[in-house]
């Protein structure tokens, strides 16, 4: 009788599931009827459940160093639409522009970070890039108001950086690396625009607490691609090091903030962080505490933006400096417009008007862009707008959880947006004659609500520091005769750094 009873019960559950896996393909069925989906492209794969090849293929480039070029090549085999597996997840990846749009802005409510705060919070935390919903618009209405042009205008406080870099630069030909520099300079600039004070880790002393500060974090923000890729598996993964780093990055911050929240009450808000009555210079923190004043919101946000505006600014850097010393054509052309400023240091506005700068830091972020891919989890079923039957212009179907992939890189290289010669780094293709109008083709920060709310202070900076060293050497060879290769952490930097010799300007 009892064994009946289990048999009577298990059949229960199984015709239960049954029903329940029926009602939703005819729920799926009539969702894709009603949008018109089919298909989309599906990559060859020896097994389509673990996809395991697929994740040893992608982490044998990643160590090759080819991780971006390999990912190149899965486009023109399979089109600009396809989906694969890997580790047992299903991914749509796509390079179309309209795809892009749609999950970036047209339908942004249906698209969200997924895991991103499980593999970014230890250091992180809830911050503009890490949440979504509710949450993530009160962390972008806090932090959109201090990039105002009034802020990203003020030059003075990069050119105390600089010095200092160019300080560090040989002036006898010898060969200097300067993408570490150029990491050194945006985490200086950075941490003083946000926290009030630099820790100046150009010239910090090894082992003081600053030096510490920055090891820890170029050691933290190091781990956190690798923690992505690990998707639900990150729990299982303890790395001492990777929460030490955290931990004093985190107590770095709070003193900072703790010290700030001590001199500036509600009624001195517009004194400066160090106290003093007159009107100082902008400083981030300073701003943020009118409205909140809440230490662990206030070290989340501070961390965003530290890691967004300092690595995007110094592989903007270093990509275009790898450009330059092997093209002197480029270089020549640069140097003249440097040189029309007559040795006068660049405000705002001039650097705004200066045409072939503007088109060399448009073609560094199209060859180079500094994030070079992103992802989104599907918030329930929808549909992309590309992609499907064999026109592969038809929509097609995502589901609740799905992830969908877009390679900013790829996308970049289209020569059907950019022209035959799309893989050649030309920056006057961005001259108006050109004609050139990639839309939503062209995304080096990001685009809809989600657009990077400091692009202005990174191309500001990137572009001052360009003609300040241009105004400081007039020379610039190669000292690595080694193509490009990538680094990828969150950013993509050069993966063999920018090892150049330099020949000052006669004084």
């Amino acid at each position: 009788m009892a064994f009946s009873l289990y048999t009577l019960g298990g059949l229960v559950l199984v015709v239960g599931y049954l029903i329940q896996q029926l009602a939703n393909y005819i729920r799926v069925a009539r969702f894709k009827k009603q949008h018109k989906c089919e298909p989309e492209t599906q990559i060859p794969q020896p097994e389509r459940i673990i996809g395991y090849k697929l994740y040893k293929t992608q982490m044998e480039a990643s160590k090759n160093k080819n991780l971006l070029e390999a990912g190149r090549q899965r486009y023109i085999d399979n089109g600009n639409t396809w989906s694969g597996i890997m580790m047992g997840r299903k991914f749509i990846n796509t390079i179309d522009p309209e795809n892009v749009k749609t999950i970036l802005a047209t339908n942004f409510k249906d698209f969200g970070l997924g895991q991103r705060q499980e593999s970014f919070g230890p250091l992180l935390g809830q911050g503009i890039f890490t949440t979504d919903g509710a949450q993530w618009e009160h962390s972008r209405a806090l932090v959109r108001p201090n990039f105002t042009k009034a802020q990203v205008a003020d030059l003075d406080t990069f050119e105390s950086h600089i010095q200092r870099l160019i300080s560090k630069l040989p002036r006898d030909g010898s060969t200097v690396d300067l993408q570490p520099l150029f990491f050194q300079l945006t985490l200086d600039s950075a941490t003083e625009f946000l926290f009030g004070e630099s820790v100046n880790s150009l010239t910090s002393q090894e082992g003081s607490e600053q030096e510490v500060f920055g090891r820890s974090f170029d050691l933290a923000q190091a781990q956190l691609g690798k923690r992505s890729r690990l998707g639900k598996l990150v729990h299982l993964f303890r790395d001492k090091e990777f929460d030490q780093a955290c931990k004093t990055v985190h107590q770095f911050v709070d003193n900072i903030i703790l010290k700030a929240l001590e001199r500036s009450q509600p009624k001195d808000a517009e004194k400066s962080i160090d106290g003093k009555g007159e009107k100082e210079r902008y400083v981030f923190l300073t701003e943020m505490l009118k409205s909140t004043r809440d230490p662990k919101q206030l070290r989340d946000e501070l961390l965003n933006i530290l890691l967004a505006g300092r690595d995007t600014t110094a592989s903007l850097l270093s990509n275009t400096f790898h450009v330059l010393a092997r093209r002197p054509d480029i270089w020549a052309k640069l140097l003249a417009e440097v040189d029309q400023l007559h040795g006068e240091k660049p405000d705002y506005e001039t650097l705004r008007n200066m045409k072939y700068l503007k088109y060399l830091m448009n073609e560094s972020l199209r060859l180079y862009p500094v994030v070079p891919g992103n992802a989104r989890f599907a918030n329930k079923d929808t549909v992309l707008p590309r992609g499907g039957g064999l026109s592969r212009t038809s929509p097609i179907y995502i589901s609740k959880g799905q992830v969908v992939a877009y390679s900013t890189y790829v996308m970049h290289r289209r020569p059907d947006i950019y022209g035959p010669d799309a893989a050649h780094f030309r920056p006057e293709r961005w001259a108006p004659e050109e004609g050139l109008r990639p839309g939503w083709g062209y995304l080096p920060f990001n685009g809809g609500p989600r657009i990077c709310v400091g692009q202005q202070f990174a191309l500001t900076e990137a572009s001052y520091t360009t003609v300040r060293l241009v105004q400081e050497f007039c020379g610039l060879e190669s000292r690595d005769a080694r193509e490009w290769v990538e680094q990828l952490s969150l950013t993509m930097a050069c993966g063999n750094g920018v090892k150049v010799g330099l020949v000052p300007r006669e004084k």
